[in-house]
């Protein structure tokens, strides 16, 4: 990740001053446009921010100074974190678009362009062999088709389903509802390490913040946020896990739960969600399925329904030459044509290794650029 965000001091201060959270920072930010001019503004201008009186306008006139910002800065440089703010280019775009994203992310690891295509995996802490088992699972099978894992490194499922993806040697975030000076649960300090050595452990909580109770509702909102969709595997009515699954809801993406055993009390959480209408997966294929189904058809933004419009508007959307292809992608798509080509001999044709191809598919799915038939044979979709 390189060096912290330029101005990282300022926004630290804006964002530990009383009174700031998430969605007053953000609007701190848009009504006096720079971070300069928040610490400047007087108290009577800070008052006539949306959501801020003057009892609150005096709390964070007061303590804008209150945060050590020194103290913080070096122990994140001790411990090889990264701090960057929601103005930074690398802060992942899908979190932005949540209603109350975090200010800023402290990250240990990086991130790449393709944990944009992640799914999160939560459960129970106390889970059954069942439910790790179905967690690795899921995680291993995700992580190889190209998916970014995303969890909360908690004991059970959640550590089940970092453990998968890095059997996978795939990429996966672990997102601490403590600061990334401690690890949490204690047992999991080799796992934090194999997490941020190939993907990230992640907070936005101050470096030496303890791992209260408090944290973790905030944080399962980092989880969902991050990710197209949630799986939950074994959870009970009223556990973390089912608050992600409502944190993924509330900012409109997919929720899928994984059955279990019916007279199970940790299959109460993902049954409930299923008879509320989350999808349910038993297998990779449902998980991506699902997100296909999601992508809305490019006719829905086309008001003008007259048919050469449409016809206009396909061909801009579909025009390969437009598109933000990856090498791997074109060289895939010069195997496909308007006839069922099996996987086997797009491998054949391209000398890729198979995993490579398995994954670049999947993404090619989720774009809408080729359509899966059965018995892994593949179309392109686009002219």
């Amino acid at each position: 990740m390189k060096g912290h965000s330029a101005n990282i001091d300022k926004l630290l201060r804006i964002a530990h001053c009383q009174g700031v959270g998430p969605v007053i920072f953000g609007r701190l930010l848009n009504f006096f446009g720079s971070v300069e001019k928040v610490l400047d503004a007087s108290m009577s201008a800070l008052a006539k921010v949306e959501g801020i009186g003057e009892k609150t306008a005096e709390k964070i006139f007061k303590s804008k100074n209150d945060f050590n910002v020194e103290k913080e800065l070096e122990l994140a440089d001790k411990f090889d974190v990264c701090i960057i703010d929601i103005t930074d280019d690398r802060y992942p775009s899908p979190l932005k678009k949540i209603y109350d994203p975090p200010p800023v992310l402290y990250i240990k690891g990086d991130f790449k362009p393709s944990d944009n295509l992640a799914i999160a995996i939560v459960g129970s802490r106390q889970c059954s062999n069942y439910g790790s088992e179905q967690a690795s699972r899921f995680a291993h099978l995700l992580a190889a088709s190209g998916f970014t894992i995303i969890s909360g490194m908690a004991r059970g499922i959640d550590s089940a389903a970092h453990n998968g993806a890095l059997s996978a040697n795939g990429r996966t975030i672990a997102v601490q509802g403590c600061g990334l000076s401690k690890i949490f649960p204690p047992e999991n300090k080799n796992l934090f390490e194999k997490i941020y050595a190939s993907g990230a452990c992640i907070s936005e909580l101050p470096m030496e913040y303890e791992p209260l109770a408090e944290n973790f509702p905030a944080r399962n909102r980092i989880i969902a946020g991050l990710c197209l969709a949630t799986i939950i595997v074994e959870a009970m009515p009223r556990s973390g896990a089912l608050l992600t699954a409502q944190a993924a809801l509330e900012n409109n993406r997919e929720v899928m739960a994984i059955p279990g055993k019916v007279d199970s009390p940790l299959s109460k959480g993902p049954h409930k969600l299923i008879k509320q209408g989350a999808k349910l997966v038993e297998s990779v294929e449902d998980v991506i399925e699902a997100l296909e189904f999601l992508q809305i058809d490019f006719q829905q933004h086309v008001k003008d329904t007259n048919a050469k419009a449409v016809e206009k508007v396909q061909k801009e959307l579909f025009d390969t030459s437009k598109l933000n292809l990856t090498e791997t992608e074109r060289k895939i798509l010069d195997c496909l044509d308007g006839e069922p080509v099996h996987i086997e001999e797009i491998i054949s044709k391209t000398q890729f290794a198979a995993g490579k191809v398995s994954a670049t598919l999947v993404s090619m799915r989720l774009k809408g650029l080729v359509k899966q038939f059965p018995g892994n044979y593949f179309v392109k979709r686009i002219s």
